[in-house]
């Protein structure tokens, strides 16, 4: 190992542990993520693509005994002409390996390979926002921690509900809040028709009533929907996110995109048209949904984020239907490694005008809001 990079802290894998840099083209690649019960959608190569561009993606695997054990897509954004930037991992490393158990062991060698490559070798701030939570054994925010990453504090650690649907249906319907069993109970009486499919048309009416919802709401999206469409026609077939529409005889009532790759399913989109407000539709979409991820194989559906005091109503609902069957866990949230201070100082810079920036959008849209109603 060259001394320069032994001075930035690079540390050798532990014996039979070899790792390897965009090594895998997009095809190898996509068959990688079938072998990983932690794959999910922010670490196909659509995705990015999609947000990043071909050229700001790359691929690191490592490999035990010649074996790949585990994976790990960053996405590149560099200063021009210069080698000051930021290598951002979202959901990943990939590691938990569907035919064998958990070892942390695993989860060390490819957090250490990400930091030797992106930290040590090139130079750049090193971002990971891992597919961990509270819930999970402590040993892995030590791992973190011994392999030279620290918390990052410019965001706050999200919480979501994750729900085991890996009982049965009826026990599943049983488990649910009374109230959310009892509106679904009345959405199958009426007269509603869901489409669904991953092609273009169902996905333009689910863009359609989500532009209608956020502009009723008020509200800033942490995910781009434009950005998810042009990732499906991308996708692989077997990879393609789920849609479904609730319709009615005045139109589309309600909508939801779901991505299912690994064992465990992730709602990212869902929207209610003016006119389905009061069809209960999103109800019957989520537990039409909820039947297809058991007939398919996942055993948990990550409701994507809660917060029961900035959107209550939002929080009920997932909370309702997950009922005893869900668990309200909390993100262990970003962890940073830099080799170079002055590519840390830079991004620490940037980010602080960029959340300065959301913050400000937020109030605007807030105040816009406000004006809209008073003028009603």
């Amino acid at each position: 190992m060259p001394r320069w990079l032994k001075r930035r802290g690079m540390r050798e894998l532990d014996p039979g542990f070899t790792s390897e840099i965009d090594s895998a083209d997009e095809q190898a690649w996509y068959r990688m993520l079938e072998d990983f019960a932690d794959a999910n959608i922010f670490q196909t190569w659509s995705y990015g693509v999609v947000t990043s561009g071909r050229r700001n993606i790359s691929h690191l695997l490592v490999k035990e005994d010649g074996k790949i054990v585990a994976v790990a897509q960053a996405r590149l954004a560099r200063l021009p002409l210069s080698s000051i930037g930021i290598a951002y991992i979202r959901w990943g490393p990939l590691w938990r390996q569907r035919v064998m158990e958990e070892r942390p062991q695993v989860f060390r060698q490819i957090v250490r390979a990400l930091r030797n490559e992106y930290a040590c070798r090139r130079g750049l701030v090193l971002r990971l926002l891992p597919v961990l939570f509270d819930s999970d054994p402590r040993c892995f925010a030590s791992i973190l921690e011994e392999e030279g990453f620290a918390p990052a504090g410019f965001e706050a650690r999200s919480k979501t509900i994750l729900m085991n649907i890996s009982p049965s249906l009826e026990d599943l319907r049983d488990g649910m809040e009374p109230h959310w069993r009892r509106t679904l109970k009345s959405a199958e009486r009426k007269p509603l028709e869901i489409l669904e499919g991953p092609d273009s048309e169902v996905f333009e009416g689910m863009v359609e009533i989500h532009k209608e919802m956020v502009s009723r709401k008020k509200f800033v999206e942490g995910n781009d929907i434009n950005q998810f469409r042009a990732m499906q026609a991308l996708l692989p077939d077997r990879f393609k996110m789920k849609v479904m529409l609730g319709k009615s005889g005045a139109g589309v009532c309600a909508g939801l995109v779901c991505s299912a790759i690994g064992e465990t399913a992730i709602y990212l989109f869902g929207a209610t048209s003016n006119i389905g407000l009061k069809t209960s539709a999103s109800y019957l979409l989520h537990w039409r949904l909820i039947e297809q991820l058991k007939k398919e194989g996942c055993t948990v559906y990550d409701l994507h984020g809660i917060n029961p005091v900035r959107n209550p109503g939002t929080y009920s609902f997932k909370s309702e239907l997950a009922g005893k069957h869900g668990k309200e866990v909390c993100s262990l949230g970003h962890f940073e490694a830099h080799a170079k201070v002055l590519s840390y100082a830079c991004v620490e810079l940037g980010e602080r005008v960029r959340s300065a920036y959301r913050k400000l959008k937020g109030r605007v849209r807030q105040v816009r809001g406000s004006r809209g109603r008073e003028s009603r």
